[in-house]
């Protein structure tokens, strides 16, 4: 199957939703697909190597004819609508509000003749209340990235993303949590990573632009997951912490981007849209290590039972063929 990524309008960098797209692609040459991604610049994504082809273009006939053409942003689906492809498909991984208008989104996007195709249940359920209907296809994970390591460990560390670009990340509930439940255990400690850089004096441990290495073994340094973010599809750094054992806590927006994986009472916690519930959530977990690892255990085997990224590329293609026919 021939598969185009329509990158023309957004463009791929060093970014959660970019690293997405490129690992997709890299999956589907990995199970023999013809793919590439059509870019009007050049690939500025230095994070993973990619192993599609990267097709730069200043003329759309120049895009080769394909199966399949897939957005990778709001901002590319109009065009994707020009691509000669036999299905077009808007992949949703996001509510962009950051970059257009809800009003735009509902009005001008989304009743566009474009397939769609979800990466998380609370997108799915945002569709549906504005009257689409839509496919469920996570993008999975590499799960040889994560693995388990016997981390010998001193205090309680909370974890979290660090994202000031967009304020709903809202990494500062993280902080917040941390410096209220310090004053009662003392032992406490937060660790945070992210893009950009930091001087917060309450964040323990921080690492900018860490390696799949120095992620890994920060997720086994960490007890306790925070994630407060409101405006996500599927949420990649909670899963990938849960693959190391570790608990969530999580809020109950519809866009939170946990829904898929975070059981109440099982993988984590869900915690009311408020800090106060947030914090009163997280030292829940604080006071019970027996109920942390036991979660824990939890959580990792259920992001493995939502596939790897090889096994969801296979159910999309599945799908694209069936649409096809």
């Amino acid at each position: 199957m021939k598969i185009l990524f329509n990158a023309i309008g957004c463009g791929i960098g060093n970014n959660g939703g970019s690293l997405t797209i490129v690992n997709s692609a890299n999956a589907l040459v990995d199970l023999g697909h013809d793919v590439y991604i059509i870019d009007a610049g050049a690939n500025q994504h230095t994070w993973t190597k990619l192993k599609c082809k990267h097709l730069k273009v200043s003329d759309i006939n120049k895009i080769p004819k394909a199966d399949v053409a897939i957005t990778t942003g709001f901002n590319t689906c109009k065009r994707t609508l020009q691509f000669p492809a036999k299905i077009k498909v808007m992949w949703l991984r996001g509510w962009e509000t950051w970059k257009i208008s809800e009003e735009n989104i509902i009005n001008n996007l989304l009743p566009l003749p474009l397939i769609k195709v979800v990466n998380g249940i609370g997108l799915q359920e945002k569709l549906k209340q504005h009257g689409h209907e839509s496919y469920l296809i996570r993008p999975g994970h590499t799960f040889e990235d994560f693995s388990l390591k016997n981390i010998k460990k001193n205090n309680i560390v909370l974890g979290g993303l660090y994202h000031s670009k967009h304020p709903t990340k809202r990494h500062e509930w993280c902080i917040n949590t941390y410096v209220t439940l310090k004053k009662k255990y003392p032992n406490l400690k937060l660790h945070m990573f992210g893009v950009t850089n930091t001087s917060n004096p309450n964040i323990d441990k921080y690492l900018q632009n860490p390696s799949k290495e120095e992620k890994n073994n920060f997720y086994n340094r960490v007890d306790i997951w925070l994630s407060p973010s409101i405006l996500e599809g599927l949420h990649i750094t909670p899963a990938e912490a849960m693959l190391c054992e570790t608990p969530v806590i999580t809020t109950n927006t519809l866009l939170a981007g946990t829904k898929d994986y975070v059981i109440n009472g099982e993988t984590g916690l869900i915690s009311k849209n408020n800090i106060k519930s947030f914090i009163n959530q997280t030292e829940v977990l604080i006071k019970n290590k027996e109920l942390r690892i036991e979660m824990g255990i939890k959580a990792r085997k259920k992001i493995i039972e939502l596939g790897s990224r090889h096994d969801n590329m296979k159910l999309m293609v599945e799908l694209f063929e069936g649409l096809i026919k």
